[in-house]
């Protein structure tokens, strides 16, 4: 599986430990950046993982910025993109069991490095359930991409 990275400068060392966590897991990763602490913009890096995601370049994606809000609303104005901001374990599950969520947001100054990993790997790890109704639920929230 090919996993989609992205962050500002204030999610850049959460961003780079989960890297680290992915290529030992052995997942391929691509690094959208940032390579650095500079000051930079968020949508830049957030829109740039979510284009990869939503064209199948990568299946799923992961995104950082301080809170985790401003890079989750960027990723998700890219159609296909379904992005959760998350912040613990429970809600990494059942965004992918409920949603099918294809990205999650997180953060890195609410989130360390072992939460993040931890939710990385329930996220990446969990199924979605494909129950009919979040089938249906899904479609709904999708067919807006359409408009």
């Amino acid at each position: 599986m090919t996993i989609a990275l992205g962050s500002d400068h204030g999610g850049y060392d959460l961003k780079e430990a989960i890297r680290e966590h992915l290529e030992k897991r052995g997942f391929t990763v691509r690094d959208f950046g940032t390579h650095d602490k500079s000051s930079c913009d968020y949508p830049d890096f957030g829109i740039a993982a979510a284009k990869a995601v939503a064209s199948g370049e990568c299946e799923r994606g992961i995104v950082v910025c301080t809170t985790g809000i401003g890079i989750s609303i960027a990723a998700n104005k890219v159609p296909g993109i379904r992005c959760a901001l998350v912040h613990e374990t429970t809600s990494a599950r059942l965004t992918r069991e409920h949603n099918d969520a294809n990205m999650i947001a997180l953060g890195g100054g609410f989130v360390g490095e072992l939460l993040g990993r931890e939710i990385v790997d329930v996220f990446l790890d969990t199924p979605f359930s494909g129950e009919e109704k979040h089938v249906r639920r899904i479609n709904k929230v999708m067919e807006l991409d359409q408009r």
